[in-house]
């Protein structure tokens, strides 16, 4: 869960930061440079690691059948939901677009359970509800227009497709996060370049490109590997509500760089959404259940309690390693989290 908080902690930043920048580049350049600055950067920090021998905590490689699921949630995330979204906004009161983009973690959440079966309690439904309650307190405008639209629906389109990404890239997330994210990173800049370039929009001077570039990097290429090894141990549900503190942070971060009021809403919301963050955090879930036989790829170790296999060398129990692997049929109780083993359905509602 942790992972998922840092995750959160570094998107949330990255909106003020941001704004620093939007004096000097157009929004779709920025989003093409952020992007492309969390591919390139991974890129550079893969190509670092090979160079220098470092890559001794083996992942899984992404094959060919992951590229499915990749390219779906790059698609999903990176090209469908950005122009959902802004041709959306422009028949939406922004009122009502900040306040309806906050369904994305409820989005992720009802496409986990009715799409992929993730389990999900009354507890999470709870945590994910207040949280987003929270979210909506926080970007209340009273002063600001509102209104339902065909824009508004487009809004909540942009983040069904968001929650569809999420849950796509759970689906990936037992494979090479850095991969993953550097193939998301290059597609998705890669395709706001080149529509900054059909749109004509300006491009500022390369000290802002490179600051974008850095910014994207580390908010946006560091914090989606989190976000990625967040929904391998706890899947996507509880990955995505709790990536909805991000607005929090980004909030604190924007009293602390433009002086803003602290507002009674935010103390309000700011309770909500520690409420529904402690829901999650003393979330302990324990029943009997089974697992089937299995053969996978992932990064693994052998004193986990999942991973007693042989093999052809000795390997040290504590050593980490990826390699395909076959798991047989074991029926036990333990605390667990819908996690790459942990996949199982739920009778009432456990």
């Amino acid at each position: 869960m942790i992972q998922a908080l840092l995750a959160a902690f570094l998107f949330g930043a990255s909106a003020p930061l941001a704004k620093l920048l939007l004096d000097e580049i157009e929004p779709v350049p920025l989003a093409a440079f952020l992007y492309l600055g969390s591919g390139i950067g991974l890129t550079i920090y893969r190509g670092l690691r090979r160079v220098s021998a470092q890559a001794t905590d083996a992942e899984a490689q992404i094959s060919k059948a992951d590229l499915l699921w990749v390219i779906g949630a790059l698609l999903a995330g990176g090209v469908a939901a950005p122009i959902v979204l802004m041709f959306s906004l422009r028949a939406t009161p922004a009122a009502t677009a900040s306040l309806l983009l906050n369904f994305e973690g409820v989005a992720t959440a009802i496409i986990a359970a009715w799409a992929f079966k993730e389990a999900i309690g009354r507890r999470v439904w709870w945590a994910v509800t207040l949280i987003m309650l929270a979210s909506v307190i926080l970007t209340w405008n009273s002063g600001g227009a509102w209104g339902i639209s065909w824009g508004a629906v487009g809004v909540l389109g942009a983040c069904v497709l968001w929650g569809l990404d999420n849950n796509l890239t759970r689906n990936v997330s037992a494979k090479d996060p850095l991969a993953t994210v550097t193939i998301k990173g290059l597609g998705a800049g890669g395709f706001s370049l080149l529509l900054a370039l059909v749109l004509h929009n300006p491009f500022p001077r390369w000290p802002t490109i490179l600051a974008a570039m850095l910014l994207g990097s580390i908010s946006y290429g560091l914090g989606i590997v989190l976000f990625i090894l967040a929904l391998r141990g706890l899947g996507a549900a509880r990955t995505g509500a709790l990536y909805g503190t991000a607005p929090f942070v980004g909030a604190i971060l924007s009293f602390i760089l433009f002086r803003d009021q602290v507002l009674p809403s935010f103390i309000v919301a700011f309770v909500i959404m520690s409420i529904g963050a402690a829901l999650l955090l003393g979330e302990v879930h324990a029943h009997p259940h089974t697992h089937p036989s299995l053969q996978h790829t992932h990064r693994h170790r052998h004193d986990d309690g999942h991973h007693a296999h042989q093999h052809v060398g000795e390997v040290a129990l504590d050593t980490v390693h990826a390699h395909e692997h076959e798991h047989e049929i074991v029926e036990h109780i333990h605390p667990h989290a819908p996690d790459i083993h942990h996949r199982h359905e739920h009778h009432e509602g456990k």
